[in-house]
Protein backbone atom coordinates (compact mmCIF):
# COMPACT_ATOMS: atom_id res chain seq x y z
CA UNK A 1 0.00 0.00 0.00
CA UNK A 2 2.78 2.57 0.84
CA UNK A 3 4.47 1.76 -2.10
CA UNK A 4 1.16 2.70 -4.20
CA UNK A 5 0.88 6.21 -2.35
CA UNK A 6 4.60 6.41 -3.27
CA UNK A 7 3.69 5.23 -7.16
CA UNK A 8 0.74 7.99 -7.14
CA UNK A 9 2.99 10.40 -5.72
CA UNK A 10 5.38 9.80 -8.45
CA UNK A 11 2.13 10.85 -11.04
CA UNK A 12 0.92 13.97 -8.99
CA UNK A 13 4.49 15.15 -8.76
CA UNK A 14 4.31 14.79 -12.81
CA UNK A 15 1.79 17.12 -13.53
CA UNK A 16 3.47 19.45 -10.56
CA UNK A 17 6.59 20.02 -12.71
CA UNK A 18 4.72 20.40 -15.54
CA UNK A 19 2.34 23.00 -14.35
CA UNK A 20 5.44 25.13 -12.89
CA UNK A 21 6.66 25.34 -15.92
CA UNK A 22 3.90 27.37 -17.07
CA UNK A 23 3.91 29.45 -13.45
CA UNK A 24 1.28 27.10 -11.66
CA UNK A 25 2.38 26.58 -8.26
CA UNK A 26 0.30 24.70 -6.01
CA UNK A 27 1.07 24.97 -2.31
CA UNK A 28 -1.74 22.40 -1.36
CA UNK A 29 -0.46 19.57 -3.53
CA UNK A 30 3.24 20.20 -2.40
CA UNK A 31 2.17 19.75 0.65
CA UNK A 32 0.22 16.47 -0.02
CA UNK A 33 3.59 15.40 -1.32
CA UNK A 34 5.10 15.88 1.62
CA UNK A 35 2.80 14.07 4.11
CA UNK A 36 2.33 11.19 1.75
CA UNK A 37 6.24 10.66 1.75
CA UNK A 38 6.40 11.51 5.87
CA UNK A 39 3.60 9.03 6.09
CA UNK A 40 5.93 5.97 4.61
CA UNK A 41 8.94 6.48 6.83
CA UNK A 42 9.61 3.53 9.12
CA UNK A 43 6.98 2.97 11.88
CA UNK A 44 4.80 5.83 11.02
CA UNK A 45 1.14 4.75 9.85
CA UNK A 46 0.22 1.22 10.53
CA UNK A 47 -3.04 1.40 9.62
CA UNK A 48 -4.39 0.00 6.71
CA UNK A 49 -7.52 2.40 6.28
CA UNK A 50 -6.00 5.25 6.54
CA UNK A 51 -3.34 4.17 3.92
CA UNK A 52 -6.28 3.41 1.64
CA UNK A 53 -8.09 6.65 2.10
CA UNK A 54 -4.64 8.85 1.39
CA UNK A 55 -4.26 6.81 -1.68
CA UNK A 56 -7.45 7.91 -2.81
CA UNK A 57 -6.78 11.30 -1.83
CA UNK A 58 -3.95 10.97 -3.55
CA UNK A 59 -6.07 10.14 -7.16
CA UNK A 60 -8.23 12.78 -6.84
CA UNK A 61 -5.06 15.18 -6.19
CA UNK A 62 -3.43 13.89 -9.25
CA UNK A 63 -6.89 14.34 -11.13
CA UNK A 64 -6.68 18.26 -10.12
CA UNK A 65 -3.38 19.30 -10.54
CA UNK A 66 -3.31 17.10 -14.06
CA UNK A 67 -6.39 19.17 -15.19
CA UNK A 68 -4.80 22.52 -13.79
CA UNK A 69 -1.57 21.96 -16.32
CA UNK A 70 -4.12 20.65 -19.17
CA UNK A 71 -6.32 23.80 -19.09
CA UNK A 72 -3.15 26.33 -18.47
CA UNK A 73 -1.43 24.23 -21.52
CA UNK A 74 -4.06 24.70 -24.37
CA UNK A 75 -4.69 28.48 -23.07
CA UNK A 76 -0.74 29.05 -23.53
CA UNK A 77 -0.49 27.36 -26.93
CA UNK A 78 -3.67 26.84 -28.10
CA UNK A 79 -3.17 23.02 -28.75
CA UNK A 80 -3.55 20.19 -26.36
CA UNK A 81 -0.83 18.50 -24.31
CA UNK A 82 0.41 15.31 -26.81
CA UNK A 83 3.44 14.33 -24.50
CA UNK A 84 3.61 10.41 -23.72
CA UNK A 85 2.74 10.47 -20.05
CA UNK A 86 4.09 7.99 -17.83
CA UNK A 87 1.51 4.93 -16.19
CA UNK A 88 2.16 7.00 -12.38
CA UNK A 89 0.44 9.69 -13.93
CA UNK A 90 -2.43 7.95 -15.66
CA UNK A 91 -3.35 4.53 -14.24
CA UNK A 92 -7.20 3.72 -13.81
CA UNK A 93 -7.66 1.93 -10.68
CA UNK A 94 -11.34 1.42 -8.63
CA UNK A 95 -10.92 2.65 -5.43
CA UNK A 96 -11.16 -0.75 -3.50
CA UNK A 97 -8.43 -2.74 -1.63
CA UNK A 98 -8.04 -5.50 -3.36
CA UNK A 99 -7.64 -2.92 -6.35
CA UNK A 100 -5.21 -1.21 -4.57
CA UNK A 101 -3.43 -4.57 -3.10
CA UNK A 102 -3.03 -5.87 -6.76
CA UNK A 103 -1.71 -2.29 -8.37
CA UNK A 104 0.91 -2.57 -5.45
CA UNK A 105 2.13 -6.12 -6.52
CA UNK A 106 2.68 -4.74 -9.85
CA UNK A 107 4.44 -1.41 -9.27
CA UNK A 108 6.66 -2.46 -5.84
CA UNK A 109 9.89 -1.78 -5.97
CA UNK A 110 11.13 -5.15 -7.41
CA UNK A 111 9.62 -4.25 -10.53
CA UNK A 112 12.54 -2.75 -11.63
CA UNK A 113 14.77 -5.40 -12.49
CA UNK A 114 18.01 -3.75 -12.64
CA UNK A 115 19.42 -3.55 -9.52
CA UNK A 116 21.76 -1.48 -9.65
CA UNK A 117 19.15 1.28 -11.07
CA UNK A 118 16.25 0.00 -8.65
CA UNK A 119 18.87 0.51 -5.27
CA UNK A 120 19.73 4.02 -6.94
CA UNK A 121 16.38 4.85 -7.35
CA UNK A 122 15.13 3.61 -4.07
CA UNK A 123 17.82 5.60 -2.12
CA UNK A 124 16.72 8.47 -3.58
CA UNK A 125 13.19 7.91 -2.50
CA UNK A 126 14.23 7.13 1.00
CA UNK A 127 16.21 10.56 1.09
CA UNK A 128 13.25 12.48 0.44
CA UNK A 129 11.03 11.00 2.77
CA UNK A 130 13.74 12.26 5.15
CA UNK A 131 13.66 15.47 3.89
CA UNK A 132 9.59 15.51 3.87
CA UNK A 133 9.59 14.51 7.49
CA UNK A 134 11.95 17.56 8.14
CA UNK A 135 9.89 19.86 6.02
CA UNK A 136 6.51 18.95 7.10
CA UNK A 137 7.82 19.56 11.30
CA UNK A 138 8.60 23.56 9.88
CA UNK A 139 5.59 23.68 7.85
CA UNK A 140 3.52 22.93 10.95
CA UNK A 141 5.37 26.13 12.76
CA UNK A 142 4.70 27.68 9.82
CA UNK A 143 7.78 27.53 7.88
CA UNK A 144 8.81 26.31 4.57
CA UNK A 145 11.21 26.72 1.53
CA UNK A 146 9.94 26.13 -2.02
CA UNK A 147 13.06 25.03 -3.13
CA UNK A 148 12.41 22.12 -1.52
CA UNK A 149 8.94 21.41 -2.71
CA UNK A 150 10.44 21.71 -6.23
CA UNK A 151 13.21 19.63 -5.30
CA UNK A 152 11.40 17.11 -4.41
CA UNK A 153 8.73 16.69 -7.20
CA UNK A 154 11.60 17.06 -9.73
CA UNK A 155 13.38 14.23 -7.82
CA UNK A 156 10.01 12.37 -7.58
CA UNK A 157 9.75 12.09 -11.45
CA UNK A 158 13.21 11.66 -12.20
CA UNK A 159 12.63 8.05 -9.95
CA UNK A 160 11.01 6.43 -12.97
CA UNK A 161 12.62 8.18 -15.89
CA UNK A 162 14.47 5.24 -17.76
CA UNK A 163 16.75 7.78 -19.82
CA UNK A 164 18.76 8.74 -16.95
CA UNK A 165 21.78 6.93 -16.27
CA UNK A 166 23.60 5.52 -13.73
CA UNK A 167 25.87 8.57 -13.38
CA UNK A 168 22.93 10.74 -13.62
CA UNK A 169 21.39 8.76 -10.74
CA UNK A 170 24.35 9.52 -8.53
CA UNK A 171 24.11 12.96 -8.90
CA UNK A 172 20.73 13.05 -7.88
CA UNK A 173 21.71 11.16 -5.03
CA UNK A 174 24.11 13.56 -3.54
CA UNK A 175 21.85 16.13 -4.59
CA UNK A 176 18.93 14.65 -2.25
CA UNK A 177 22.00 14.82 0.15
CA UNK A 178 22.24 18.55 -0.24
CA UNK A 179 18.55 19.28 0.19
CA UNK A 180 18.47 17.44 2.76
CA UNK A 181 20.67 19.77 4.77
CA UNK A 182 18.52 22.84 3.55
CA UNK A 183 15.29 20.71 5.15
CA UNK A 184 17.52 19.93 8.29
CA UNK A 185 18.27 24.32 8.34
CA UNK A 186 14.84 25.24 7.50
CA UNK A 187 13.62 22.78 10.21
CA UNK A 188 16.28 24.63 12.92
CA UNK A 189 15.17 27.81 11.71
CA UNK A 190 11.49 26.67 12.66
CA UNK A 191 12.13 25.04 15.74
CA UNK A 192 14.53 27.99 17.26
CA UNK A 193 12.28 31.20 16.18
CA UNK A 194 9.75 29.56 17.43
CA UNK A 195 11.21 28.00 21.12
CA UNK A 196 14.16 29.61 21.69
CA UNK A 197 17.80 28.39 21.05
CA UNK A 198 18.37 24.74 23.47
CA UNK A 199 20.71 25.17 26.07
CA UNK A 200 22.29 23.01 28.53
CA UNK A 201 20.06 21.72 30.92
CA UNK A 202 20.12 19.21 33.65
CA UNK A 203 16.66 17.13 33.14
CA UNK A 204 14.59 15.15 35.82
CA UNK A 205 14.94 11.56 34.27
CA UNK A 206 11.82 9.36 36.25
CA UNK A 207 8.32 10.02 37.86
CA UNK A 208 6.51 11.93 40.24
CA UNK A 209 3.24 10.74 41.41
CA UNK A 210 0.33 12.05 39.91
CA UNK A 211 -1.76 12.31 36.78
CA UNK A 212 0.65 12.12 33.99
CA UNK A 213 0.99 12.00 30.09
CA UNK A 214 3.84 10.36 28.24
CA UNK A 215 4.70 12.56 24.98
CA UNK A 216 6.76 10.77 21.75
CA UNK A 217 7.91 11.88 18.79
CA UNK A 218 9.27 14.91 17.46
CA UNK A 219 6.49 16.90 16.91
CA UNK A 220 7.16 20.14 19.20
CA UNK A 221 3.84 22.02 18.62
CA UNK A 222 1.67 19.14 19.46
CA UNK A 223 3.86 19.52 22.41
CA UNK A 224 2.84 22.80 23.11
CA UNK A 225 -0.74 22.80 22.84
CA UNK A 226 -0.62 19.78 24.82
CA UNK A 227 1.39 21.58 27.65
CA UNK A 228 -1.15 24.85 27.12
CA UNK A 229 -4.48 22.66 27.96
CA UNK A 230 -3.01 20.53 30.89
CA UNK A 231 -1.92 24.07 32.70
CA UNK A 232 -4.01 23.74 36.05
CA UNK A 233 -4.97 20.42 35.37
CA UNK A 234 -3.01 18.82 37.67
CA UNK A 235 -1.50 16.65 35.11
CA UNK A 236 2.45 16.15 34.92
CA UNK A 237 3.95 15.83 31.35
CA UNK A 238 7.05 13.65 30.40
CA UNK A 239 8.77 13.10 27.25
CA UNK A 240 9.95 10.28 25.48
CA UNK A 241 12.13 8.96 23.56
CA UNK A 242 13.14 11.52 20.75
CA UNK A 243 10.64 14.04 22.45
CA UNK A 244 13.89 14.57 25.12
CA UNK A 245 15.05 18.00 23.50
CA UNK A 246 12.14 19.77 23.78
CA UNK A 247 13.23 19.75 27.40
CA UNK A 248 16.37 21.83 26.99
CA UNK A 249 14.22 24.79 24.46
CA UNK A 250 13.61 27.90 26.61
CA UNK A 251 10.14 27.96 25.64
CA UNK A 252 9.08 25.20 27.21
CA UNK A 253 10.57 25.75 30.94
CA UNK A 254 7.99 28.15 31.85
CA UNK A 255 5.15 24.96 32.62
CA UNK A 256 6.23 24.16 35.56
CA UNK A 257 4.23 20.48 34.74
CA UNK A 258 6.28 19.29 32.10
CA UNK A 259 8.98 17.98 34.69
CA UNK A 260 10.94 15.33 32.79
CA UNK A 261 11.96 12.36 30.69
CA UNK A 262 10.75 9.15 31.49
CA UNK A 263 12.20 5.76 29.58
CA UNK A 264 15.06 4.84 27.30
CA UNK A 265 14.88 4.52 23.52
CA UNK A 266 12.31 4.08 20.88
CA UNK A 267 12.61 0.29 20.62
CA UNK A 268 12.00 -0.15 24.15
CA UNK A 269 8.45 1.92 24.31
CA UNK A 270 6.66 -1.83 24.68
CA UNK A 271 8.12 -1.97 28.36
CA UNK A 272 9.16 1.70 28.51
CA UNK A 273 4.70 2.24 28.23
CA UNK A 274 3.72 -0.99 29.76
CA UNK A 275 5.33 0.42 33.19
CA UNK A 276 4.34 3.67 32.73
CA UNK A 277 0.63 4.33 34.46
CA UNK A 278 -0.56 7.82 32.61
CA UNK A 279 -1.99 8.06 28.96
CA UNK A 280 0.68 8.38 26.16
CA UNK A 281 0.72 10.38 22.98
CA UNK A 282 2.62 9.75 19.70
CA UNK A 283 3.39 12.45 17.77
CA UNK A 284 5.08 11.61 14.77
CA UNK A 285 7.38 8.23 13.98
CA UNK A 286 8.41 5.02 16.23
CA UNK A 287 5.52 3.66 16.89
CA UNK A 288 5.02 0.02 18.18
CA UNK A 289 2.64 -2.51 18.09
CA UNK A 290 0.64 -1.22 21.74
CA UNK A 291 0.58 -4.28 23.92
CA UNK A 292 -2.48 -4.84 25.23
CA UNK A 293 -1.73 -3.82 28.62
CA UNK A 294 -1.74 -0.13 27.65
CA UNK A 295 -3.88 -0.11 24.15
CA UNK A 296 -6.37 1.78 26.00
CA UNK A 297 -4.29 4.58 26.97
CA UNK A 298 -2.35 5.47 23.56
CA UNK A 299 -3.37 8.06 21.32
CA UNK A 300 -1.92 9.05 18.12
CA UNK A 301 -1.76 12.33 16.38
CA UNK A 302 -0.71 13.80 13.29
CA UNK A 303 0.47 11.32 10.57
CA UNK A 304 0.88 8.50 13.17
CA UNK A 305 -1.26 5.55 12.89
CA UNK A 306 -2.32 2.20 14.53
CA UNK A 307 -5.30 0.27 13.56
CA UNK A 308 -8.11 0.56 16.42
CA UNK A 309 -5.87 3.50 18.24
CA UNK A 310 -7.66 6.12 19.13
CA UNK A 311 -6.54 9.28 16.96
CA UNK A 312 -6.44 13.12 17.68
CA UNK A 313 -7.86 14.81 14.88
CA UNK A 314 -5.40 17.81 13.04
CA UNK A 315 -6.23 21.58 13.87
CA UNK A 316 -9.02 22.97 11.79
CA UNK A 317 -9.86 26.63 10.74
CA UNK A 318 -6.46 28.12 12.82
CA UNK A 319 -7.80 25.94 16.31
CA UNK A 320 -5.30 23.71 18.25
CA UNK A 321 -5.91 20.26 18.30
CA UNK A 322 -8.48 18.91 21.18
CA UNK A 323 -6.16 16.91 23.41
CA UNK A 324 -9.24 16.38 26.10
CA UNK A 325 -9.41 13.07 25.22
CA UNK A 326 -5.78 12.37 26.69
CA UNK A 327 -6.06 14.39 29.62
CA UNK A 328 -9.17 12.67 30.05
CA UNK A 329 -7.80 9.40 30.36
CA UNK A 330 -4.49 10.50 32.00
CA UNK A 331 -6.73 11.91 34.94
CA UNK A 332 -8.88 8.69 35.48
CA UNK A 333 -5.99 6.41 35.44
CA UNK A 334 -5.17 7.64 38.84
CA UNK A 335 -1.11 8.38 38.24
CA UNK A 336 2.36 7.04 38.18
CA UNK A 337 4.11 6.70 41.19
CA UNK A 338 7.82 8.77 42.54
CA UNK A 339 10.66 7.21 40.95
CA UNK A 340 14.20 9.27 40.52
CA UNK A 341 16.55 7.12 38.39
CA UNK A 342 19.28 10.05 37.45
CA UNK A 343 19.04 13.30 36.13
CA UNK A 344 20.82 13.90 32.64
CA UNK A 345 22.57 16.91 30.59
CA UNK A 346 20.97 17.74 27.45
CA UNK A 347 20.51 20.93 25.76
CA UNK A 348 23.65 20.98 23.78
CA UNK A 349 22.95 22.32 20.28
CA UNK A 350 25.10 24.54 18.08
CA UNK A 351 24.31 27.43 19.94
CA UNK A 352 25.11 26.24 23.27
Amino acid sequence: MQDLLIYTVKGISYYAVKARELGIVDEDTSVFIIKSLFSTVTNVNFDSKRMELLIKEALRKRDKIKYEFIGAYKAKFGKDFKEDIPDAASFKINEDIESFLTKAQAIGILSQKDENIRSLRELIIYGLKGIAAYTDHAYILGFKEESIFRFVEEALVQTFDDALSLDELFNLVIATGEYSVKAMEILDKANTETYGHPEPTDVFAGTIEGPAILVSGHDLKDLDELLQQTQGQGVNIYTHGEMLPALSYPYFKKFKHFVGHYGTSWWNQQKDFDAFNGAILMTTNCIQKPRESYRERIFTTGLVAWPDVKHIPDRHNGKQKDFRPVIEKALSLGGVEEKFIKKIKIGFAHNA
